[in-house]
Parts: structure tokens; sequence; C-alpha cells
């Protein structure tokens, strides 16, 4: 030890916890060798050695979650949102019903799982968030962390004036009966009359469009601020700041009712929508192949007449059997599904946000990361398929009570035409046109269409038929504010029901924004010296002053801009960086040993295969094909069209294009930028340059000073200052390493992040970056 040490004598078999503080209180303040040498923290539980990247940090530097099942909520609240309840179902029904699971499971094991593992395992070794974790596997590759903070950013501007929405609804809910139960009546001098917009669509449509967004026929249209959606906007940001301004600490509190109550909620509307009558309908809908192939417009045509006549001809041989599972076939051999499926996975998981990195970065250094990563990814599964069920048997209810408007509407005509232009030996004698089922006025369409042919469609008579309802693919803001508030309209107690689902989508949503704010907060805290608490609220403060922009009365159309074009491509982009930095730069084989020495095992040899060839290859696959995609397809937007009551699809002005293009740059643009500073050494490798932590293929680069070869500590040797290397994982006892280690690579940490520095440790220079 130095000579001017104190020291303090201590029973070697006792089993004592010393800090940093403790042991640098036993030196002398003029030895300053000893206060810039590095301190290894290490857990001397028999049997475990502590990996040389252990640092000098306590446990208290770093916050950590309350218990695993907090961590467990807080991931899953994050991967579930309100794409599991209204894009999913869209997507299997869309995509060929049932068997657009099978499509989705195999990509969900070859992408998903794969790359939600690697994110917890990143950042539950390095304990940093997204830009301290790439700024330690591959310097080069620094900027994907700025990028995921980057999309978060772009996201959450939008997706929480989505809680504002349904905060909107909610508030609108307790109402009996519900304000969109039927259309408006307009008033003038002499008569009273049905809104004509409403008239012309639905009670619905009509207050979502008209009473909700009160919203313009084009984006060019700005229109002024919508007041009620400004204040729901307001209180969705004044939710997610309170939630979020203690950190984890908060937030993981609010996790337990926020990810627990959609699963309540989606119980309970399942087991009431299935005592419905048509629920069933809406099921076996769903979960049925659907006996077509997919198209360019993903239209389902109807099946050829040779085929029907085969079927109706044979069915003793049941080749219906046989034709939907040769078109089944043909379904999952389509590109475009396959395409959606991975696309749907890959968002579902928020994968490339650096939300499951900030989260996973509170672990312990020894939690088994890919239990979770397993799990969670499961468990996002099972949501979406409870979600698909609820969603399809409540509209399953709808298409039966629509169809049976249908068919009294058009039996009204039917009797109009009695004795003139249909004769009355065309129906047959035991329909009763008081209650004409289904299954009679098809029965009648069919009669009569044989016999007039030709003149039949002069009638006007519409073909009620449930499956026709069920086919009007609806997705997003159609589904919940629309088809779905249309169906609880028709709930005995509709109140209570919309009520339950608003809050639901509120729960969710928060969730979602929890994790978002999170893959933005922990970044910049670890990077830079800045409070929690004023960064959280200034990051809410800006983001709803932004936000401004998606609650006038063109919003909507902003809201749809931002979700097309601000993250999907720059995402794809983000998670191959991630996914090629670890198998390919930092090293496959190297990530291997550290998760053995992490998890206490090492992973099956599938995800050595997955990580280094085939995710790199499908996600380029999947990027080509979206490129491909969006170059055939000009950008557009659905406009809705007041004198019509109906969505028009309108082409981009070309300021709204320019913006698209920008949203997509600025997003991938910290990418390049940091590649270029590195590689033309233009961040300064010196403490007090622009980044006061040196990295070189993964490694931070350590001090040369060395210390006296004669001093003789058993417990202290080595030098390298703990600005420098951290610890990620304080242990029970401390100790200097071995100064013949230096071919080890310590992992960054420490309270603050970039510069790595020990707020207690007032002579190491500050980080500048």
């Amino acid at each position: 030890m130095p000579k001017n040490s104190k020291v303090v004598k201590r029973d070697l078999d006792d089993d004592v916890t010393e800090s940093v503080k403790d042991l640098l209180s036993n030196e002398d303040t003029c030895d300053d060798a000893f206060k810039k040498s590095s301190l290894i923290v290490s857990d001397v539980r028999e049997g475990k050695d502590r990996d040389v990247e252990d640092g000098c940090d306590s446990d208290e530097e770093r916050p950590a979650w309350n218990s695993k099942m907090q961590y467990i909520l807080a991931q899953v609240g994050f991967s579930v949102g309100l794409g599991n309840v209204w894009r999913f179902p869209y997507l299997c029904q869309k995509n060929g019903g049932g068997a657009y699971l099978v499509p989705y499971v195999i990509l969900l094991v070859l992408i998903g799982i794969p790359l939600f593992f690697l994110e917890l395992a990143v950042g539950q070794r390095i304990r940093r968030g997204s830009i301290g974790v790439w700024n330690y596997i591959c310097p080069h590759l620094g900027g994907i962390g700025f990028t995921s903070c980057m999309l978060c950013f772009f996201v959450a501007l939008y997706y929480n004036v989505i809680i504002g929405w349904s905060l909107f609804y909610f508030s609108q809910s307790f109402q009996q009966p519900l304000p969109w139960h039927e259309c408006p009546l307009v008033k003038n001098k002499t008569s009273t009359y049905v809104a004509p917009e409403c008239e012309k669509s639905s009670a619905t449509t009509y207050y979502w469009y008209r009473v909700a967004l009160d919203i313009s026929d084009s984006i060019s249209d700005g229109g002024g601020l919508n007041w009620r959606m400004s204040v729901c906007l307001l209180a969705a940001w004044t939710l997610v700041c309170l939630a979020m301004i203690k950190g984890i600490q908060s937030s993981g509190k609010v996790m337990y009712f926020s990810s627990l109550f959609p699963y309540v909620v989606l119980i309970c509307f399942l087991v009431r929508a299935l005592l419905l009558t048509g629920s069933v309908d809406g099921i076996r809908h769903m979960i049925t192949p659907k006996v077509s192939s997919i198209h360019g417009d993903g239209v389902t045509p109807t099946m050829p007449s040779s085929q029907a006549q085969l079927i109706h001809h044979q069915t003793f041989t049941n080749p219906l059997l046989c034709y939907r599972d040769q078109h089944t076939l043909e379904i999952m051999l389509e590109p475009k599904v396959w395409r959606e499926a991975a696309t749907q996975v890959f968002f579902a998981l928020g994968l490339g946000f650096g939300g499951v990195i900030a989260f996973s970065s509170f672990n312990k250094r020894d939690n088994n990361c890919h239990f979770d990563a397993v799990l969670v990814s499961f468990i996002n599964l099972f949501t979406s398929v409870l979600a698909t069920l609820v969603v399809f048997a409540v509209l399953g209810f709808k298409a039966n009570i629509m169809n049976t408007k249908c068919v009294a509407l058009n039996t009204k005509k039917i009797v109009g035409f009695l004795g003139n232009e249909i004769s009355q030996d065309l129906i047959p004698r035991h329909i009763d046109f008081s209650h004409v089922t289904p299954e009679d006025y098809t029965l009648m369409t069919d009669i009569i269409r044989g016999v007039k042919e030709s003149d039949y469609s002069r009638l006007g008579l519409d073909s009620c038929n449930i499956e026709d309802e069920l086919n009007k693919a609806v997705q997003g803001t159609g589904l919940a504010f629309i088809a779905f508030t249309e169906a609880m309209t028709h709930f005995p107690g509709s109140p209570f029901w919309s009520v339950m689902f608003f809050l639901m989508l509120v729960n969710l949503g928060l969730g979602s924004m929890f994790g978002t704010i999170e893959g933005i907060i922990t970044p910049i805290t670890d990077t830079f010296k800045v409070r929690k608490e004023f960064l959280t609220v200034g990051c809410c403060v800006m983001a709803f002053s932004i936000g401004l922009l998606f609650v006038q009365r063109s919003g909507n159309y902003f809201v749809t801009m931002f979700d097309d074009y601000s993250a999907t491509l720059p995402l794809l982009m983000v998670v191959i960086l991630e996914n090629v930095a670890v198998a390919w730069v930092y090293g496959i084989d190297k990530f291997f040993e550290d998760l053995k020495d992490m998890l206490g095992f090492s992973p099956i040899r599938f995800y050595y295969y997955m990580w280094k060839y085939i995710t790199p290859l499908v996600l380029l696959v999947l990027l080509a094909a979206s490129m491909i995609q969006l170059g055939m397809t000009p950008p557009t937007y659905s406009a809705w069209i007041e004198e019509l009551a109906q969505e028009r699809s309108r082409s981009y002005p070309a300021w709204g294009l320019a913006v698209c293009v920008s949203l997509a740059v600025m997003a991938i643009l910290p990418v390049p930028i940091v590649f270029a500073l590195r590689y033309f050494n233009l961040l300064d490798d010196s403490a007090r340059g622009l980044s006061a932590v040196s990295y070189r293929k993964g490694r931070i680069i350590k001090d040369s000073v060395a210390l006296d070869e004669d001093d003789d500590a058993s417990l202290i040797r080595g030098k390298s200052p703990c600005s420098e290397a951290p610890s990620p994982t304080p242990g029970n006892s401390i100790y200097r390493k071995q100064s013949g280690g230096l071919d080890a690579d310590p992992t960054p940490n420490g309270r603050y992040g970039i510069g790595y520095l020990m707020a207690n440790m007032p002579d190491i220079p500050e980080s500048d970056l």
C-alpha cells in the first residue's frame, strides 16, 4: 500500500461489505495515485468470479426494479399496445384469417424473440441506455442510440394524441344514451331534420369525424386548434409526466394497473360478447381460412362459378375443404402476407426504440433475460390472439345487428313490389313477413333472382349477408372509434362497456408511452449530467407544444403521416445495425461468452445462427420489400370529404412530401454523422475532449499510468481511471484489479453515462460530450 496510507485492520474471515466511499476514507487524501486508480467491485460468492468489467459505482448509483414482476409488467406494458387491439385483428382478417397466425408465429421465432433477447441482454450487461450501449459495443455505430431517441420522440408526439382521443371518448361515455348512439337533429325556422353528413354515413362515423375531430377536408387546411382535443392532449401528457418524473420508482408502480387492467377488460368483453347473438359467427370468420387468395390490394375476390358448381355437386368428397387448404397455402406464399407479418412482429415487441434496453438496464446482472424474452414475446402473442377473439366476437354481434336491419329494410321493399314487380307465387308459403329471418330472406331473393334475372338489379334488393359485413376490413382508429364504438351502442348497459373499453385503450397507450419516454430519458440521463426530473418535465412540455400540430382540424392527417413515415424504415435500419454491431463488429463468440458469464449458462446455438446469419438476412429482405413498396406506392392519405360523407384518397402536397422524406432522414441522420466523426477522429479521445471516453473495437482505452511495481497490496493493484471503466454491477467486496488484466473489457457504467464519472470524485475531469 502507499506509505502514507492508514490501514484499518479487519479480520479476514469476516464477511464485510465496503462501499467505495468507505475504502477511500481509509486512505490519505494526498495520495492521488490511489484515488485515481480503478476499483473493481466483486461478488465473492462461492464458485462465481466477477467480470473485470465491474467497476467502481455502488448499487445506489442506478435505480433497480422492486421485483421481477414489476419488470415483466413494464416490458409487457411497453410491447403490448394499441397495435395489438386494432392492427393485429385487421391483418388477421385481411390475410387469410387463422392462416395468418402461421407466418406470424414463424417470424416471431426467427426475428422477434432473437432480437428481443439481444436487446434485453445488451441492456442488462452494460447497464446503460441505448446511447451508452451502442457507444460501448461499436463506437462507430454510436449514432444508433441517438437515432433510437429521435424515433421515440417522433412516436411519442402522435401516440399520446391517440391517448388524448381515448380520454375524450372516455369522458363522453358517462351518458345514457351514448352521444354517438344516433344522428343529431338539426333545427331551422321551419323544420327539424337529420344532419345530412350523418345520414349519409352513420352516427358513430359522424361523431368521430365531425364532433370529436371536427376534421377539415385536406391536410393543407389547418382550420385552427380543436380546443377539446387540446385539453385532452394536455391531460395525456400530464399523466405521462407524473408517472415518469421519478423514473422506474414512479412508473413501475403504475405498471401494476396499466399493464394488468387491459387483460381484465379483454376477458370481460370476451365473456360478454360470447353471450350475444352473432358472436360465434364473428369468431368462426376469424379462424376460418378465406376461400380465396390475396391480391395486391388485399381484396378478396369471389369464387369462380365453375369452382362453386364443383363444390356444390361433389359435396360428398368434401372439395370445399380441399379448396380452402389449397388457397390457404396460396395465401401463405404471398410475399405481402409475410412482409406485413414481419412488420407486425417487429413493431409489436417495440424493437429498435431503446425502451427495451432502458428497462433491462435496471435489472440485476445475473437476471435470466432469455426467459424474459421468451415469456414477454409469447404474452404479446397471447394478447394479440385474445384481442382478436374479442374484436371478432363483438364485430360478429354488430354484423348480426346490421344484417337484421338490412333484412327488415329489403323485406319492406319486397312487400311493396308484391302484385306488381313480384308475383305472390314466388314467395314460399312458410314465410311470415312480420318476422323474416336472414335464411328466409336469402331463400326469397334466390327465387326472385332466378325468375327475374336481368330485371333483378332494378329492384334494388341488397344481398344481406353476415359474411359481407365481416369482410368490411377496418383498422386503427376506424376500428376503435367507429366500428367497435358502434357495436357497443347495442350492448345492454352500453355506457359501462364504453367506459371500460376506452379506459382500457388509455392504459394500453400509457404502458407503451412509459417505455417510449424511458427510451428517451434513460440514455440522455446516462450520457449527460441532467436531473431526471427536469429532463422529464422539459421533454413532456416540448412534446406537448409540438403535439398541438396534431390537435388542429387537420391533425388526424399528420398523425397518419408520422405513423407511416417517421418510424418504419428508420426502425428497420436501426435493428439491422444493432444486429450487425453485436454479431459482426463486437463478435458473436465474445457476446456468447458474455451471456454465459451473465446468465450462468450458454444459450442454445439456435441464437448463434439466428443473430449471425438468418435474422440479418430476413431484416434486409424486409427492408428491401418495404422500400420497394414505398417506391411503387406514392404517398397518399385518406381525407374525409364532408359533402360526400366519405373518405377519399388524396396525394400529399409538395411540402407534405418534403415532410415525409425529412422525417425519415432526420431519424436516421445521427448514424452517418457519428460514424463520420469517429472515422475522421473528430471526437477527441482526451479527457477534456468532446468525449471523455475512448472506444476502440468495443473496448474502452484504459489509462496507461501504472502503479509502482513494488506496491505489495494484496487487494489493490493496477490502475485504470474510474471515469473510464466504472462498474455495471457492484458486488459485496471491493478490490483493485490485477495489473496484468489489461486485456479485459471494462463495461461503462456510472450515474451519468458517456463520461462515466463518479459524482463524488471532484479531482477527475468531467465529461464534455
